[in-house]
């Protein structure tokens, strides 16, 4: 997150109105897939948040429930923000092996479409800051901080607010014309904007394609998810052992999980990223179990460097692949593999190789 202090616009500037839409047209011009503007009001989704929060259904993430109030009052997060702007990124890198032939693959590792590439914290955050000090000098001064999954902000009913799309039965932000594989990013500014046409409204209809095919029963209900149960958080937030009862459900994915935006028919529609920065990095596509196992956790510092998988650290890496490994197929350079590590300094990481080994005797 950055800030920057400017001076406040002053009483001769364009009309509210006139001023968003300059600003919704630049952030398009600079290269934004989508870009909307959002009041402040989060009253109502505070309610679900805080629901959602006291069901225990963040698991680990105590970060969600730390910062109180700041997440659903702006104001209070940076003082004098008056309105939001939300952009989209698109992600999905173009030249990547088909998601669904590498899920196909035991022996082949998955890693979440989104962090194949450069980190995306780095990516948007770069350009949202471009973006603020642009609408500073090109528009209307004024003050600013910006924000990508950095902070306590709702990134999700902001956009819904800003008009970007509809929130998916599967919790994440969807639109007709781009599908899901979009990064979200904000900007929160001094200036009083008009806010973007109303919110998307709801075309999921009767579909619940993501529901039936979460492997963990993780989506407990349309538009109602349990971290606890989630791929994505087992593999990427979850610092302790991964329960024994969702392994197999794990497969080959070691990092992240897309199956629910995979199924989703309004996918089809999804454009692949603007930018290079999600182009594949380390053959991270389609790359062997046995070989990312393999890496020392040197290997792993200097090939993440730069990459979104770096922040779960070598240890929490290897625990992953050995669960996937559990899932591969019976081979001698699979059980090898495991074996090579059968005593690592880690007892994390000892515990799932010994699980691991156990489902290829069984």
């Amino acid at each position: 997150m950055l800030l920057m202090t400017a001076a406040p616009s002053t009483p001769n500037t364009p009309s509210n109105l006139d001023v968003a839409t300059r600003i919704v047209q630049l952030g398009r011009d600079m290269g934004f897939a989508a870009v909307g503007i959002a009041d402040t009001v989060l009253t109502h989704e505070a309610e679900g948040f805080q629901a959602w929060v006291a069901a225990g259904h963040h698991g680990d993430m105590e970060y969600m429930a730390r910062h109180g109030s700041k997440r659903w009052q702006p104001d209070e997060l940076q003082p004098g923000t008056q309105s939001v702007i939300c952009v989209a990124m698109n992600y999905w890198p173009e030249k990547a092996l088909d998601a669904d032939e590498v899920l196909a693959q035991r022996d082949t590792a998955y890693v979440s479409r989104y962090a194949i590439g450069r980190d995306y914290h780095k990516v948007i955050r770069n350009a949202l800051q471009s973006f603020a000090e642009a609408i500073s000098e090109q528009i209307a001064a004024h003050e600013f901080r910006v924000f990508t999954d950095s902070a306590p902000v709702m990134e999700i009913p902001l956009a819904v607010k800003a008009g970007l799309g509809w929130r998916g039965k599967h919790t994440l932000l969807l639109n007709r014309e781009r599908g899901s594989y979009f990064f979200l990013g904000e900007i929160y500014t001094s200036l009083n904007l008009a806010q973007s046409a109303e919110s998307a409204t709801d075309h999921c209809g009767s579909c619940s394609a993501c529901i039936e095919i979460c492997p963990t029963k993780a989506i407990t209900a349309p538009h109602r998810l349990d971290a606890r149960r989630c791929i994505s958080y087992l593999t990427i937030e979850h610092h302790g052992a991964i329960p024994i009862e969702f392994r197999s459900a794990m497969g080959n994915r070691i990092y992240g999980c897309d199956d629910c935006q995979l199924v989703c028919p309004w996918n089809k529609f999804a454009q692949t990223a603007s930018v290079p920065d999600f182009e594949v990095r380390n053959g991270l596509d389609a790359a062997a179990l046995t070989k990312l196992f393999a890496w020392t956790e040197a290997e792993f510092d200097q090939r993440m460097r730069g990459s979104p998988i770096r922040r779960i650290g070598h240890e929490r890496w290897l625990r992953n692949i050995a669960t996937a490994l559990g899932n591969a197929t019976p081979s001698a350079d699979t059980i090898s593999a495991l074996q090579s590590r059968a005593d690592h300094p880690s007892a994390l990481v000892r515990e799932h190789v010994a699980w691991a080994l156990a489902m290829h005797e069984a």
